[in-house]
């Protein structure tokens, strides 16, 4: 985990967070499922004005209505309270009854017509003789408030179908206009400015694109009696305006580093003019080199402080005005220059850097191997040793200060890729090896399919030893969080490449004849044709690895 003492805002509670319940009721229409969605009121303390979901919070009352509610065998005893809160909510601010009658029947609007929407609802429902129908609402999603807003919740978003015969009828107090509305049309609307909805909802609404019909979002939640995805959303500056991102979203990651406590202060615009500040000791300066390959340009980082000095890493290419804003931002202080690795868009800036020093850094890493290419060809000064120790020390005003990072060999993307570990704030840069929004390509002979998946499980070891939290990559966001995402991203990327590489071995049984060419259209139908001529290079590393375990 990072050092306090090297975030860079001071760090405030965020608001305590109040248990609640929503429910989506849901119906199919010849067109698809409709949700009901109904506008709060103007006034309201929470998202005014906006289209949602019924629902409000949980009470004690809730939880001690168990006996009054059917309940499935798998459903837990909070799941049990939150679908009672849910069933509640949808009555008091739209009359819509999830109960049955002792006969199994549904509830009808004789019986919503005698219960008093402003009265305690389980005891009028019990003189009445009506059962909850709790067993018929399940949880589709866990949403946790930002950490940012003044009022938080702790909400399920439960799904349920829409009694039959049943109107709703909005209590023109806390909601109003109760509309049924297809989930793409709401997001239409919204995108057109004609429909406020707030970013849960739009969130929520998107994943209900993948069902077709209220069967099929019941059978998903019903598979597991688990939420399908849980989030507590952070939020950073997006050309000025405020941006959310859910923990599968690239700037995820990045805003839980620099902004763990959920300020929304960090500007997420990439630009090549100045270096963005990620911690007080790590600044990341991108290359005007922005493209297919390199995705918004090459990440170059700063490891150190004004008291310290500063390592440089991946000065990028040989561009004059990125490497002289490198080492202004430096102060002109650097004290090491650490390649990855070989590759153009990484080690040619290295020695111009090292030029404007005085005195003159070592220029460290691993030469590049007699497989590499021609425009990767580099000699560093120094060659560095797997599991070397680089070591900056200072004293500040709060101090003694030291940040040292350990050096892993992981080859794989090339032969002489390493990374590093800052060991006193949990984070890993990582080169090329791990990218943020897209896979590294593995290009034979310096590439090596199964070097790069063993490198792969020494990362994720390396996590674990070392309580890394958070990834720099050279292309690309912070990766990471709280909550084991930087682990999570090594082994999903890693099952994701094991995936590929079983489509190959199909597609390669299947036409033992095919040439590169045929297997690549096939084994990669789902990237775009014109990334084709690049994937063919990672699809001969996997074709080699292939052929290799079958000898």
């Amino acid at each position: 985990m990072a050092r306090p003492n090297q975030l860079l805002h001071p760090q405030r509670e965020p608001a305590p967070l109040r248990p609640a319940a929503t429910v989506l009721l849901l119906r199919d229409s010849d067109n698809g499922i409709e949700v009901l969605m109904t506008r709060r009121s103007m006034t309201a303390s929470f998202a005014p004005g906006a289209y949602v979901f019924p629902g409000g919070g949980v009470d004690a009352a809730d939880a001690a209505s168990h006996a009054q509610a059917l309940r499935r065998a798998t459903q837990s005893d909070l799941h049990l309270t939150q679908a009672i809160a849910a069933i509640r909510e949808s009555f008091e601010e739209l009359g819509v009854l999830l109960a049955r009658k002792a006969d199994g029947a549904h509830a009808d609007h004789g019986d919503i017509a005698a219960l008093d929407r402003s009265k305690p609802f389980t005891a009028q429902c019990q003189a009445r003789g009506l059962t909850l129908a709790a067993d018929e609402v399940f949880v589709l999603a866990h949403w946790i408030t930002d950490r940012d807003l003044p009022r938080r919740f702790d909400v399920p978003f439960l799904v349920a179908r829409m009694p039959d015969g049943q109107t709703p009828v909005a209590d023109e107090t806390e909601q109003f206009e109760p509309v049924w509305v297809r989930p793409a049309d709401a997001l239409a609307r919204h995108k057109a400015g004609e429909f406020f909805i707030i970013f849960p909802t739009i969130r929520t609404l998107e994943r209900l694109l993948d069902h077709a019909t209220v069967d099929a979002v019941l059978q998903a939640c019903a598979a597991t009696e688990q939420p399908l995805w849980t989030s507590c959303p952070r939020a950073g500056l997006l050309a000025g305006h405020e941006a959310r991102y859910m923990e599968h979203e690239h700037p995820f990651g990045e805003l839980a580093l620099v902004c763990p406590d959920g300020q929304i202060v960090h500007a997420l615009d990439w630009q090549s003019e100045q270096p963005v500040a990620l911690l007080k000791n790590v600044l990341r300066l991108t290359a005007p080199n922005p493209g297919a390959m390199t995705g918004p340009g090459t990440n170059s980082y700063l490891v150190g402080d004004p008291h310290t000095g500063y390592i440089a890493i991946d000065p990028g290419p040989a561009d004059a005005d990125h490497i002289e804003k490198l080492w202004r931002a430096a102060g002109g202080d650097i004290r090491m220059i650490v390649c990855t690795h070989s590759h153009a868009d990484h080690s040619p800036g290295a020695k111009p850097l090292q030029a404007l020093c005085e005195p003159k850094p070592l220029i460290l890493g691993l030469p590049s191997a007699p497989t590499a290419r021609k425009a990767s060809e580099f000699t560093p000064d120094q060659s560095l040793q797997n599991q070397e120790l680089l070591r900056l020390e200072g004293r500040g005003l709060e101090g003694d200060l030291t940040h040292t990072l350990q050096v892993i060999h992981t080859p794989g993307h090339a032969a002489n890729h390493l990374c590093l570990v800052l060991l006193e704030d949990g984070l890993l840069f990582s080169g090329d090896h791990i990218l943020n929004g897209s896979t590294t390509v593995i290009d034979p002979p310096d590439g090596d399919m199964t070097a790069y998946l063993d490198s792969l499980d020494t990362l994720s070891a390396a996590c674990t030893e070392h309580r890394i939290e958070f990834i720099l990559p050279a292309h690309g966001y912070v990766i990471g969080g709280y909550a084991g995402e930087a682990a999570g991203a090594i082994a999903h990327l890693k099952a994701h490449r094991l995936k590929r590489e079983a489509k190959i071995l199909k597609v390669m049984q299947a036409h033992p004849d095919g040439t590169l060419d045929d297997w690549v259209e096939q084994a990669y139908d789902d990237v775009p044709p014109r990334m084709w001529p690049v994937a063919k290079r990672s699809l001969m590393a996997h074709v080699a690895r292939i052929e290799s375990m079958m000898t």
